[in-house]
């Protein structure tokens, strides 16, 4: 998961940028760079790297007195400071990336920034380059030389190639050398030749630009931005931002069609991207949950009313009611999220729900009318397949709804109406909190348009939200079983795979605990629903492999649970149950049980969540 941030004002923009790559780690990365724009006393090469010019190269360098200075490499951001701490480059212009390996291995190399051929350019790039084999066989054929493996550099030689023919403007060449690119891409670039000039492009990765005092910050993440503004503005697929130190930012489409848009203040503060006395972020989210749930509530759960108020969904709620279904669309964590929605809504509504990988439901020809309701479910609000799924939805005809977390985001814009999720900003790589927003908005979903439909009593659906509000306490009793869950760390700590299991409401908070013992650990894991274990998965039991079994004494197939426990036991499986508080059936046959309070059916995906 990489990340862009870029700099234009007068500070200094070494420190800033090396302050915006620490903020975006939480992303995921396997190398760095930054590269600061340098005024020199004559003509200069660029510090990296090194290449033939042609004259007019030469003479453009010459007359600009500028060079562009790279620091990139494998590993850490702190590493990259430690290297910068060496450098003697100052500028204030500059462009800086995380990268995650797509094109190549991680290696100083492939690190962005990447420079052009005659070395003037430099780009930093999220996304990938679909038509990138044609592309570098053509600019090879032309004697372009690759010194990555990358398909960012390619787009830095095809700026630089457009403009080879007859120089023109970085804009203009930008713009045009990015219509030869089919695929997705968010990116920064500066030359040597104009180097008062900051551009940015998107299409399927976002962008957004902090306004600041007489500077101004392009990333790809607000919390790249929030140190120096909460003034910001978003740009949106098609569009490029091109920003001048004296004459200010312009926003424009691909096709050159300037745009009016909205600065809006950024809802994230400093001190929420802090670490604070935890840990780690992760530990910090986790621990974030209950105030998480009574957020996401606030406002909106009113028990003793027996209402639920959701804004964003009320003017479109008759059209909702007649739809024929509701397609939830995600990816990952958000996909798992709306399993369990889809469990809700039709238990609890008893309206038809399909739930859609995003990355699939893209590629294929989905019969999707105006009596369907689109979901797009995504806590970035930025997901790239999530946002084509919607934006096919659109030209369908579907009301579309979006269920995110992040405020003015691609898909908060898009969509027609939604829910805000209210978790707060999510710096972990592993979505924690995000999910059980996820999961609670999908809930009040459900018990909305059960009560609406008559599906529910006045009486029973006050008794419901009673019961939901009564969640973040739980939480906090489910969070006390910490010291056990380091325990069973230690015990498993060798294990090299794992299975979980778990029927009905349960079955996709297993598949969710296996996602993020993957994503934390690396250790392989599954989920299954329980039923299916005896359809293969049981032939690899044995006692090198745990199994976490979610088994609430509310869920209606219980006593198949105990039997599906009694199948792993019977191979010498270690199993790690998750059951109700005074539920002590399982005592005796399983390793580990951990004990959570005892809810409804309906809300045991909240508290068994906490408890992976």
């Amino acid at each position: 998961m990489c990340g862009i941030v870029a700099y234009l004002g007068n500070a200094q923009a070494k420190e800033i940028l090396l302050s915006g790559l620490a903020r975006l780690e939480y992303r995921g990365y396997d190398s760095a760079g930054l590269a600061v724009m340098q005024e020199t006393a004559g003509a200069g090469a660029v510090v990296e790297p090194s290449g033939e010019q042609s004259n007019e190269a030469k003479r453009r360098r010459t007359s600009s007195g500028h060079r562009i200075s790279v620091v990139k490499r494998a590993g850490k951001v702190s590493d990259q400071s430690a290297a910068c701490s060496t450098d003697n480059s100052a500028g204030t212009l500059g462009i800086a990336h995380t990268r995650w390996a797509t094109h190549g291995p991680p290696n100083d190399k492939n690190a962005h920034p990447h420079i052009s051929h005659d070395g003037l350019l430099a780009v930093v790039h999220n996304g990938i380059v679909e038509n990138f084999t044609s592309l570098r066989a053509e600019l090879q054929r032309k004697g372009y030389v690759m010194r990555s493996d990358t398909d960012t550099e390619l787009i830095a030689h095809l700026i630089t190639d457009v403009r080879k023919a007859k120089w023109m403007p970085l804009e203009e060449a930008v713009r045009q050398a990015l219509s030869q690119v089919t695929g997705a891409f968010g990116l920064a670039v500066i030359a040597a030749d104009e180097p008062d000039l900051l551009i940015g492009a998107r299409r399927g990765s976002p962008l957004i630009l902090g306004i600041g005092a007489d500077e101004y910050i392009l990333a790809s993440d607000a919390s790249a931005v929030v140190e120096r503004t909460k003034q910001v503005s978003y740009l949106n697929d098609g569009e490029m931002v091109v920003i001048h130190r004296t004459e200010g930012y312009q926003i424009k489409t691909l096709e050159n069609v300037k745009l009016i848009r909205e600065v809006q203040l950024l809802e994230l503060s400093l001190q929420e991207i802090q670490k604070g006395s935890y840990k780690h972020f992760m530990l910090k989210e986790i621990m974030e949950q209950p105030e998480v749930l009574q957020n996401c509530m606030r406002g909106r759960l009113l028990p003793d009313e027996g209402v639920i108020k959701m804004a964003g969904i009320e003017q479109h709620l008759p059209r909702i009611l007649a739809a024929r279904r509701l397609i939830v669309v995600a990816c990952g964590t958000s996909w798992h999220a709306g399993l369990v929605g889809e469990y809700l809504i039709e238990t609890l509504a008893r309206v038809p729900v399909e739930v859609e990988y995003a990355s699939e439901f893209r590629y294929r020809r989905p019969i999707l009318g105006k009596d369907d309701v689109f979901i797009a479910i995504s806590q970035s609000g930025e997901t790239a397949d999530t946002l084509a799924a919607l934006q096919l939805a659109k030209q369908k005809g579907c009301l579309c709804l979006g269920v995110v977390n992040t405020v003015g985001s691609s898909i908060s814009r898009e969509t027609d109406g939604g829910i805000y999720l209210h978790a707060g900003p999510e710096i972990g790589v592993a979505s924690t909190k995000a999910f059980t927003a996820q999961v609670l908005t999908l809930t009040m979903l459900a018990l909305k348009l059960a009560g609406e439909r008559g599906e529910l009593s006045p009486d029973e659906l006050k008794a419901k939200l009673h019961a939901c509000s009564r969640l973040p306490n739980l939480v906090r009793r489910v969070l006390e079983t910490q010291s056990q869950v380091v325990q069973m760390a230690r015990t498993y700590r060798y294990a090299s795979n794992f299975l979980y299991l778990g029927r009905g409401f349960s079955f996709p908070v297993a598949l969710e605990g296996a996602l993020k013992l993957k994503e934390i650990s690396y250790i392989h894991a599954e989920g299954y629903p329980a039923a299916e274990m005896k359809h293969g998965p049981i032939a690899l039991i044995d006692a090198f492999m745990p199994v976490v079994v979610i088994a609430p004494r509310s869920d209606t197939n219980y006593m198949k649970l105990l039997s599906n426990i009694e199948e792993v036991l019977a191979r010498n499986g270690s199993v790690i149950a998750i059951t109700d508080e005074g539920n002590c059936d399982l005592d005796d046959k399983c390793d580990f049980v951990i004990k959570m309070p005892e809810v409804e059916e309906f809300l045991v995906p909240l508290l068994a969540g906490d408890c992976l």
